[in-house]
């Protein structure tokens, strides 16, 4: 049983190597090499966008972190001006309640001056009725007429006395 591919040919043997060893000098030099360069340039893409992914990351993060900061500036500002507000509309409140006290103390000054004036106006009425009674009555008791001017002065002169003995004023 001499079968011919089972017997190791010398020959064979080198042309097998020689031809595997070319082989493999072809594939490095035609096939590793691209395929590494390849590779390489995967790796070199993976790794820059590896570290895009980092830098979007850090920018991502550094975003949030000024959004927050923008919205805690946001609500301070908007609780401050809810704070001016608030004191603005007091302060308006205490304002009008200053001027509502003063309009009232002027329209009850003004209510005292023309009471005054009323007063003032009906004691005049009074003195000058008192006057002409006083007058009429004198004119019958003398049964002559007294001037009126006389007679006014008389009463004038009487009432101030009466006022200063009494203490009474006006």
């Amino acid at each position: 049983m001499d079968n011919p591919l089972v017997q190791p040919d010398p020959g064979l043997f080198i042309w097998t190597i020689l031809t595997f060893l070319v082989l493999v000098a072809l594939l490095a030099r035609f096939a590793w090499r691209p395929l590494m360069e390849a590779l390489e340039r995967r790796q070199a893409t993976i790794a820059r966008s590896l570290e895009d992914a980092r830098r979007a990351q850090q920018e991502l993060e550094r975003l949030q972190r000024e959004s927050a900061q923008m919205m805690a500036g946001a609500r301070a500002e908007a609780e401050a001006i809810v704070s001016r507000s608030r004191s603005d509309a007091e302060a308006l409140r205490e304002e009008l309640k200053q001027k509502a006290r003063a309009e009232a103390a002027a329209i009850v000054r003004n209510a005292e001056r023309q009471i005054q004036l009323e007063t003032a106006r009906a004691v005049q009425q009074i003195r000058q009725e008192a006057i002409d009674l006083s007058v009429a009555i004198a004119s019958k008791i003398l049964r002559r007429q007294v001037s009126k001017e006389d007679n006014e002065g008389l009463i004038e002169e009487t009432l101030k006395q009466v006022e200063a003995g009494h203490g009474l004023g006006r």
